[in-house]
């Protein structure tokens, strides 16, 4: 009998493979074969549980014959996953859109070690809507504001926003004081990938990043900042302000790297994306969402 399964076209959080040219038997065996990783038993298990699907969303057996190019959606699974413990906010939410305070530590959607302990996946446990898709991304150790669509039928109107760079967006930031710069000021640079691969560098070139920064008050150990991202570069606000002298306090990554370590829940990154503004490609009334959270 086939399993009951979830249906993937209505849950972001299904991963998605087309079958490799091959001879295997069964899509299990091909399976196990692209996945080393991932045991026999394991992929037994979900295949048991509903986990895997075909491309029609139909739950796949332990026979089902293998097919080049053939589409299978899976979702993954970490054993052991610890829980982050942090809670979001929901702070609106209406027919086409809703939109969440994230904390610090909790990744938007599912990435490495973090599936079930994600905003995406906890938002959708919460509302039971496996229809919400994220518009956009804030880091994970970034906290605050993050615009997801409720619906596949307006989705397109509001990816488009971000796309053509139409949404307003707001950070904060607590980082050393830069006395000798004059405010406002903006920051351009060229960012490609460095090394380690996750991390960020300037380099040489034409700018593909864009920042400006204002002053909003002056302490005595740490200024705080507004900071405008006017693309939106992997880590661009974390590099410009490393690069200007002043890395955001918390910063592991920049200006250099401290080093692998658990997460020190009581030293967050002080970035928060703060406010979010837009005119809404619906109605054509302007919008505007603010951040409850502070630094």
């Amino acid at each position: 009998m086939t399993p009951t399964t979830p249906s993937f076209a209505r849950d972001p959080q299904a991963s998605t493979v087309h079958l490799p040219p091959g001879h295997w038997p069964s899509v299990l065996d091909g399976l196990c074969a692209h996945f080393a990783a991932i045991s026999r038993a394991q992929w037994l298990d979900r295949i048991a549980r509903g986990r895997v699907l075909d491309g029609q969303g139909v739950a796949i057996t332990p026979q089902t014959p293998y097919r080049e190019g053939m589409c299978i959606h899976y979702y993954r699974e970490v054993a052991d996953e610890l829980p982050i413990p942090f809670t979001e906010t929901v702070l609106h939410v209406d027919e086409h859109l809703l939109v969440a305070d994230k904390p610090h530590f909790l990744p938007v959607t599912p990435a490495g070690r973090f599936v079930e302990e994600t905003l995406l996946a906890r938002l959708v446990r919460r509302t039971g809507n496996a229809h919400l898709v994220p518009l956009h991304r804030i880091d994970r150790l970034t906290a605050g504001l993050v615009l997801f669509s409720t619906r596949q039928a307006s989705r397109a109107a509001y990816q488009a926003l971000f796309r053509e760079r139409q949404i307003d967006k707001r950070y904060e930031a607590l980082a050393p004081p830069l006395p000798m710069e004059t405010f406002p000021l903006t920051r351009r640079s060229r960012l490609v990938e460095g090394e380690p691969f996750f991390r960020m560098q300037e380099t040489a070139g034409e700018p593909n990043s864009e920042t400006r920064i204002e002053l909003l008050a002056r302490g005595q150990d740490t200024w705080r900042y507004a900071l405008h991202p006017h693309t939106g570069r992997k880590h661009q606000l974390r590099v410009h302000m490393a690069a200007l002298g002043a890395p955001i306090v918390g910063d592991t990554l920049y200006p250099t790297l401290a080093g692998p370590a658990d997460d020190d829940h009581g030293n967050p990154l002080r970035l928060l994306a703060r406010e979010l503004a837009f005119v809404d490609p619906l109605s054509g009334e302007p919008r505007r969402f603010e951040s409850r959270l502070t630094l």
